[in-house]
């Protein structure tokens, strides 16, 4: 996959990494991680082609195609799963345990699903289904998390064009790392939440004993 692109990329520029992200963002099954390596690979290979300028394509792509999942759930609502694409990217019964995510979590789901290639796409297109969460919340959750992750593989790519195994081994590498994190904050989250559950039930229960005596 890696070659392929970087030698339609190479062949198309800034444009056609442009829309390749765009379409990683309506689901379509393009890794959007080596996508942007990709990018950055070419790059480290030609001086023409600035690797500042494609970070910048980069984090307009992914926030574009991100913002296109979202507003066509917002401005369709729950008649885009008419559509056989989209009832497949997110079913009824996904629509239903993303909006219980949402409830548990918070926006906080939006800034995670910006690493989880499977759920982007669903999650991203839930949050604007249910219309409870304002396009400016939205992007600016996304934009905070794409700030994170596009440079690391524009930079990656860039730093590495010359080598690909070693670069394909760092990527990897980089993937199991932002997995780790992720699964820390997780467990720190349902820790904290945790904590507050058996505190409003001790605190419930302290409750119902002074009003019993």
């Amino acid at each position: 996959m890696l070659d392929f692109l970087v030698n339609f990329f190479t062949e198309y520029g800034y444009l056609a990494v442009f829309t390749c992200l765009i379409l990683c963002g309506l689901g379509v099954p393009v890794p959007e991680d080596i996508t942007l390596v990709s990018g950055g690979v070419i790059s480290g290979l030609y001086p023409e082609v600035n690797p500042h300028v494609m970070f910048a394509v980069g984090i307009i792509g992914v926030l574009a195609g991100d913002s296109t999942m979202y507003l066509g759930g917002r401005i369709f609502g729950y008649r885009i799963q008419r559509l056989k694409m989209f009832r497949r990217i997110l079913s009824p019964h996904r629509f239903s345990q993303i909006q219980r995510k949402f409830k548990k979590y918070g926006l906080g789901v939006l800034f995670v699903a910006r690493f989880l290639p499977g759920l982007r796409s669903p999650i991203f297109l839930a949050a604007g289904m249910s219309r409870r969460i304002p396009y400016h919340v939205f992007i600016l959750m996304d934009g905070f998390a794409a700030m994170i992750s596009v440079p690391v593989w524009i930079y990656l790519g860039y730093f590495f064009a010359d080598n690909r195994d070693l670069l394909m081994s760092y990527v990897h590498d980089v993937q199991s790392v932002i997995y780790a994190a992720l699964g820390l904050v997780l467990l720190i989250v349902l820790f904290i939440w945790g904590k507050k559950k058996l505190k409003a039930k001790l605190a419930s229960h302290l409750k119902d004993e002074s009003e019993k005596r």
